[in-house]
């Protein structure tokens, strides 16, 4: 099965654009994730690093749950897989930890994401706040927020896709 994933259109409105291109670097997390084995997405990049491909996948679980779950709608969602004695649990991967797990984990957060965010504007201020600030977030913010997140983690992707197979491109 290949990912697919579109740029939003160049004339696009606003939030279709900062949706369209959230969406996009969800598609290209998830194309640097398509036909690995489940011992090559738990394979950490380079020693000592634990970073893998299913610790990204895992994190931005994470990552959608806080900011779209928490901040936005002002759930009291628990983590998914860090705690406060393993900060950052969601990248320590074991053998028992599956793709199919992961994947199920974060489209679920996705979804969620997408649920919250159609029942606010752009401007409108989150209902929770985040550890970093006690004021809150608009949409618009968060929505930039997660394309820099996605990028950055993205740009970690594509080296350690490209050491696991050598694959590489977008």
């Amino acid at each position: 099965m290949t990912i697919e994933r579109s740029e939003p259109a160049v004339d696009a409105d606003e939030r279709t654009m900062l949706e369209g291109w959230l969406d996009y670097h969800r598609g290209t997390l998830a194309r640097k994730c398509e036909g690995l084995t489940g011992e090559q997405l738990r394979t950490a990049s380079v020693p000592p690093s634990e970073l893998s491909l299913l610790g990204l996948v895992r994190h931005m679980a994470e990552v959608e749950r806080g900011w779209f779950r928490r901040v936005l709608a002002g759930e009291d969602a628990g983590p998914l897989y860090y705690s406060e004695a393993d900060p950052d649990g969601e990248f320590h991967v074991t053998e028992a930890d599956t793709w199919q797990e992961a994947y199920a984990a974060w489209q679920a957060e996705v979804d969620a994401a997408r649920r919250h965010a159609a029942g606010f504007a752009l401007g409108d201020p989150s209902r929770g706040r985040h550890r970093f600030s006690p004021d809150p977030y608009t949409l618009r913010w968060i929505y930039t927020h997660m394309i820099e997140e996605y990028a950055r983690h993205n740009g970690h992707a594509d080296l350690i896709r490209e050491r696991l197979d050598g694959v590489t491109g977008e």
